[in-house]
């Protein structure tokens, strides 16, 4: 994934009127292009690209649950769709007994034997994980394997 191919999906879906895809990919673009400029111009290698995405995919999930609590159903279905277009760039989620696999891994690795060192399990979980598993499940995940 990379610049190119956003700002190529976006000319598409400007071309085909596509409003909603196209302010969605608008929001992807931007954000990608601020954190460049964070880097003070660098290309940001595909990890950090995944690592944006994932921030944009976070952001829509929190408000889906404002807008619901708020009674605001349009604004939390125009969410989904931006989560949806959002989500079609990141990498397949893996299915849930991969991430407990994984889990069970990095608890092994750490050495975690108490809720108290979900911390250190999840420092070494989640660079694995970046795009391809929601945090909170994954916090879930770990809780119950350092629990029982």
């Amino acid at each position: 994934m990379s610049l190119e191919k956003v700002r190529e999906d976006l000319t598409a879906a400007i071309k085909s009127r596509d409003r909603a895809r196209a302010d969605a990919l608008r929001l992807v673009l931007a954000a990608l292009l601020n954190a460049e400029k964070e880097k003070r111009g660098e290309k940001l290698k595909e990890e950090e690209v995944v690592g944006v995405l994932s921030r944009l995919v976070k952001q829509r999930r929190e408000s889906i649950e404002m807008y619901r609590q708020g009674g605001r159903e349009d604004s939390a279905k125009q969410e989904e769709n931006e989560l949806a277009i959002i989500q079609s760039y990141l990498p397949a989620a893996l299915p849930e007994e991969e991430v407990r696999k994984l889990a069970q891994e990095a608890v092994s690795a750490v050495g975690a034997t108490s809720a108290r060192e979900m911390g250190k399990v999840m420092a070494e979980l989640m660079p694995k994980l970046r795009g391809q598993a929601d945090g909170k499940l994954v916090g879930q995940i770990v809780k119950e394997l350092l629990a029982g």
